[in-house]
């Protein structure tokens, strides 16, 4: 326990090395996971506050362009039934997440070719006027003069995760896309202003703690102001059907070390870990540095559409205010739901 101490406060004070994070993410015993998550709960309370910030999601389309072989929403999948929003439908959940007190939108979805920019862009800029509300994208890789088309239209925020920094992973998992285009990409959303997101996707064959620990350190040198850490999970209507399930504690530990090291950063319990188990594991992500949940507010004709990976609990039940349910996990875990907008912290550390 005296190393774990040790490289703990070393990472905290230090610019972390890739030897001393890819140590504290092959723990495995469960007091040394503990001091780890025990740790990265402090880093949040000190820097993030006790509060537990809403974000809205809205899952517009399930068409997608990419044959990503992890996810169910590839191209190959003949399986799926697929839908597209209109814009009436998009801008019914953005009023309802209005309704609920919440002032952040997620407006996510495939890279659907049968959507156009200027869709998106008019999306963004009715949801701003009518509801003032935050807008968070995660529609995927587009030219650097869409990215600026919809920030122009008030788009605040941009989510697109990176999920393995390993070139020739990335490249595996993504057959077609150039880890080059997503580096240019993230790039060009920090470039243009937004509140820039990504993350990783734990549990994928190939990587290892060196590996993980890698993500870390990009994280930290971009300066994101909000990250993921989802959990792999396989789905039978992809090439990855036959691989085991990643590993939740690998994926806490990918949290916990990241709050640590890049102390301010947004960071969600992911709706993966409140699917891995009969269990809400997204109490043990709030106890171990996030400081996020992310309800959804899909229409429920087609919620269960998107399915990214098997099992996915839908967050928003019927009849039950999603803020409701954020509380209930807020108070198990002492803290409160923070209604704010929620914008990133990295500039008021700057200042």
């Amino acid at each position: 326990m005296e190393k774990i101490n040790r490289l703990i406060e070393k990472i905290k004070s230090e610019p972390p090395q890739t030897e001393d994070l890819a140590f504290l993410l092959a723990v495995e015993d469960k007091t040394e996971m503990q001091k780890i998550f025990d740790s990265a709960d402090q880093v949040r309370r000190e820097y993030c506050g006790d509060g537990i910030l809403v974000r809205g999601i809205i899952e517009y389309t399930n068409y997608c362009r990419n044959r990503c072989l992890y996810c169910g929403l590839n191209k190959n999948n003949e399986s799926i039934e697929r839908y597209r929003l209109g814009k009436n439908e998009i801008l019914e959940s953005a009023e309802i997440i209005h309704k609920c007190g919440v002032k952040t939108a997620v407006l996510q979805g495939g890279e659907d070719p049968e959507i156009s920019p200027d869709f998106i862009a008019e999306i963004v800029s009715e949801i701003k006027t009518r509801f003032g509300l935050a807008v968070t994208l995660s529609s995927g890789e587009w030219e650097r003069e869409v990215y600026k088309l919809w920030k122009d239209a008030g788009a605040d925020r941009y989510l697109l995760k990176i999920e393995t920094t390993d070139k020739k992973l990335y490249e595996k998992y993504h057959p077609e896309m150039s880890f080059k285009n997503r580096l240019r990409c993230l790039e060009d959303l920090i470039d243009l202003g937004y509140q820039a997101g990504s993350g990783s996707l734990v549990g994928l064959k190939g990587q290892t703690p060196e590996i993980l620990a890698k993500d870390i350190l990009f994280f930290n040198r971009y300066g994101f102001d909000m990250l993921g850490m989802g959990l792999f999970i396989p789905h039978k209507q992809t090439e990855l059907r036959s691989e085991k399930i990643g590993s939740l504690d690998m994926t806490l530990k990918m949290l916990a070390l990241t709050r640590i090291v890049t102390k301010n950063t947004h960071l969600p319990a992911t709706t993966a870990t409140a699917s891995f188990s009969d269990r809400d594991r997204r109490l043990d992500a709030l106890r171990a540095g996030a400081n996020v949940i992310m309800p959804n507010f899909t229409p429920g004709d087609v919620k269960k559409l998107y399915e990214i990976y098997p099992g996915k609990k839908c967050l928003t039940e019927e009849g039950v205010s999603p803020v409701d349910t954020v509380r209930q996990l807020a108070d198990k875990t002492g803290r409160f739901v923070d209604l704010s907008y929620g914008h990133t912290l990295k500039w008021e550390y700057q200042q």
